[in-house]
């Protein structure tokens, strides 16, 4: 059982961050805690003259808006919280920030550019300072 568990979500997947959700209620202790994790990723500097200001600010409120939504839907009660930059980066820094031992990260079937996991998801098991639980969804 784990005491601290972060939950990759991407705003785009609600239906695989459910599932991941529901598997790390399921692998927590009495007591521990889940922390649902989206990453807004940055824009580079000269996409983002073009665009609007408050977008990124829009991404924000929109998954907390939606992870607020998936945890009052499912029941299971958990963290909220918003990262920015590489998905990747944010995930392990928040896992570090959060003293976390197990992180479950969705991972997606594999093409040919990433045969064995996701992209994200494989450069989460190889810098992860924690348990990592690839959850293969299809």
């Amino acid at each position: 059982m784990y005491k601290r568990i972060i939950v990759p979500i991407e705003i785009g997947g609600l239906d695989r961050g459910e599932k991941a959700l529901r598997k790390a209620s399921t692998l927590l202790e009495k007591g521990g805690e889940i922390i649902l994790l989206n990453v807004v990723e940055d824009v580079p500097t000269y996409v983002a003259i073009d665009l609007p200001p408050e977008l990124r600010q829009n991404a924000i409120d929109d998954a907390e808006q939606k992870l607020g939504m998936l945890i009052r839907t499912s029941g299971i009660p958990a963290m909220i919280e918003i990262g920015h930059g590489r998905p990747a980066h944010s995930i392990l820094a928040a896992a570090e920030a959060h003293d976390a031992d197990l992180i479950i990260v969705a991972s997606h079937i594999p093409d040919f550019s990433n045969y064995f996991i996701g992209a994200t998801a494989d450069r989460v098991v190889r810098h992860a300072k924690c348990s990592v639980l690839v959850d293969r969804q299809r």
